[in-house]
């Protein structure tokens, strides 16, 4: 009882915390906006007032966008590390997120720069084949999936990747490279409305995925031989996780470009939050 009331506190205090920072993100920039007007942005919007355009066709997708790629970058994280049973692993140790950029990268030459309801495909379709290529590569014929095998084929296939994207940057044309160099910063400026639908979808698609395979990822993480023991599908659970990660680290690699660290983090401080069962970590992180 003590530990579910320190959980609910937690939990309360995290989202108070995050409303705190939306209204900064808002109210914050190259110029200060008052509250009261953020506030009026989006309750009564008035389109004669310069500052509640800025907030509302600018900040306000922007920081949605954010809260939006860093929830789905934080699941992606945990069910990377549940998987692996690595504290290290992540979707940008593991490769995932440099093949959505090259994915994203080969979207943007084949099709001259367009939205990102195009070029997600592209991402879903790198990230995947990073994913595929990283497990085959982390395999043991004895002991199946090793953990520190996997980080390192992660990170050495992350490497290629980025000297792939480069070669293909300087392949390109002017067009295509404006386009990436503001991608490829892992940046939210200059993201509009247009990706939010995407980002959104993607979060949705991943946190159902994700709750639907809580319980069998919380007996994956004893080992896969007890996994089995206890009845899991260890090849279907495993499907539909990596799956989700895809999902969720293509669709917000795609709109914010490659981000570090977050899906590195959020499951650590989850972790520390929620424990180790899934079906409060996952949604904590």
């Amino acid at each position: 009882m003590a530990r579910t009331r320190r959980l609910i506190l937690v939990v309360v205090l995290l989202t108070g915390a995050l409303v705190v920072l939306v209204l900064a993100s808002l109210a914050v920039g190259s110029r200060l906006v008052p509250v009261g007007t953020v506030l009026e942005a989006v309750t009564r919007f008035d389109p004669g007032s310069n500052d509640q355009l800025v907030i509302r066709f600018s900040r306000l997708p922007r920081t949605l966008i954010g809260v939006l790629a860093g929830a789905g970058l934080g699941l992606a994280g945990a069910l990377t590390q549940s998987l692996t049973r690595n504290a290290l692993a992540e979707p940008g140790t593991l490769g995932v997120n440099a093949g959505a950029a090259v994915g994203v990268m080969i979207g943007l030459i084949v099709t001259g720069g367009a939205s990102i309801t195009v070029y997600v495909w592209f991402a879903f379709a790198g990230a995947a084949l990073a994913s595929v290529l990283v497990h085959r590569l982390g395999r043991t014929r004895r002991s199946g999936v090793d953990p520190a095998r996997l980080v390192l084929a992660g990170a050495a296939l992350s490497i290629v990747l980025s000297a792939l994207t480069r070669a293909l940057i300087l392949s390109t044309d002017a067009t295509v490279y404006e386009s990436f160099r503001g991608w490829t910063t892992g940046s939210l400026q200059g993201r509009g409305w247009e990706s939010l639908p995407v980002v959104g979808l993607c979060l949705a698609v991943g946190l159902l995925i994700s709750l639907a395979l809580a319980g069998p990822l919380d007996s994956v993480s004893l080992g896969t031989d007890m996994a089995a023991a206890l009845g899991v599908n260890i090849r279907l659970t495993w499907s539909l996780a990596n799956a989700a990660i895809v999902v969720l680290a293509g669709g917000a690699t795609a709109a914010c470009g490659p981000i570090a660290f977050i899906g590195l983090a959020s499951p650590h401080i989850a972790r520390a939050v929620s424990g180790p069962n899934h079906r409060l970590l996952l949604p904590v992180s």
